[in-house]
């Protein structure tokens, strides 16, 4: 039986759980795995069993509040300790994705608005609170998005950015299962997403299963299926956004998102407001992580594709420049990039 019943994390607060869909045997294999480990927690954070990056705040945020409930520590200063110790390993595991640091801030703030007697239970509603705002803003990411798009019926997303990237709606994918609910005949085209095929393994499994029209295509593709006139729009989600309006998303997104504008194509980024970063002033500024070469060369093979005397690079994210970006379908509204500071203040 589902504890989850279709979202990609939750708390049991009855045992005291974590709760999470490994992401990496999907779509061969649904497993719910539950745990009040912090190995295992910042495991699944490491090595992408939770990603996207609304579900890792969100999933961060009750792993701090189960590891919390289980301290044996009766100090309030021992207490602020480990959580704050807790926070700094979880964030330094996906640099990249802003949610993480939000996430574990909040919580940290709610402890520093406790204390010893009441710490635990402030951290779990907290935990809660986080997980219910997450629900609540995407669904209006995708009551905006639907709005603006009203005349789409086709469009392309890159990587993951639906319900397993999120509690539930999802971002970029929020305005399809909305326009979807509103019996609106849609397709989406899904970016293969290499090397970690996001999109084909993740973004087609949830759509197909919400029995949405559904194109799996490789990544050289989407400048095709644009010139072609195939794609009304092209939705993405992100990671992190600068105070100028440049977005880190998925390795690749800036490439489509160049050839949008080419082609003429609304390039649409999908975010709640806690993905924004008024601290980073530009996107050159992004710390991009840098994930290991077996992920191009071994991965999905049974035997490795390049020779060993070939190197790899391999950037998690890379930056859009705010110039390709049409706007942001957030939480209070579609903005253009640079008026999101303005909404920040």
């Amino acid at each position: 039986m589902s504890f989850l019943n279709g979202a990609t994390v939750g708390f049991d607060t009855k045992n005291n759980k974590a709760v999470f869909v490994d992401q990496t045997l999907l779509p061969n294999e649904y497993r719910e795995v539950s745990t009040d480990s912090f190995t295992q927690m910042y495991d699944a954070i490491k090595t992408l069993k939770v990603r996207g990056a609304p579900a890792i705040g969100v999933f961060a945020a009750i792993s701090l509040a189960v590891l919390m409930n289980n301290s044996t520590a009766e100090m309030y200063d021992v207490l602020i300790n480990e959580l704050s110790e807790f926070s700094r390993e979880l964030c330094a595991c996906r640099p990249t994705a802003v949610n993480l640091k939000w996430a574990t801030e909040k919580m940290l703030a709610a402890a520093q608005n406790s204390n010893a007697q009441n710490f635990k239970r402030n951290l779990t509603e907290c935990a809660l609170q986080i997980m219910e705002d997450d629900i609540t803003v995407c669904r209006k990411i995708g009551e905006y998005g639907a709005e603006i798009l009203k005349d789409s019926r086709s469009f392309l997303t890159h990587c993951n950015a639906g319900r397993l990237a999120a509690v539930k709606y999802g971002t970029a994918l929020a305005p399809v299962y909305v326009m979807h609910e509103q019996g609106k005949d849609i397709h989406v085209f899904c970016d293969e997403t290499r090397p970690l095929l996001q999109g084909a393994r993740l973004t087609s499994y949830e759509l197909t299963s919400a029995g949405i029209d559904t194109t799996v295509i490789c990544d050289n593709t989407a400048s095709y299926v644009m010139k072609k006139g195939l794609v009304d729009a092209v939705l993405v989600g992100c990671d992190r956004v600068a105070l100028n309006g440049d977005a880190a998303n998925k390795i690749g997104t800036s490439g489509v998102a160049i050839s949008a504008k080419h082609y003429g194509i609304p390039f649409y980024v999908c975010m709640p407001f806690s993905t924004f970063d008024p601290n980073i002033p530009n996107g050159d500024l992004i710390t991009v992580e840098r994930r290991d070469g077996n992920e191009i060369s071994e991965m999905w093979y049974k035997k490795p594709m390049i020779p060993t005397a070939a190197k790899t690079l391999n950037p998690a994210f890379d930056v859009t420049d705010n110039s390709l970006i049409t706007a942001y379908i957030t939480e209070k509204g579609v903005f253009k990039p640079k008026e999101l500071k303005n909404i920040c203040r």
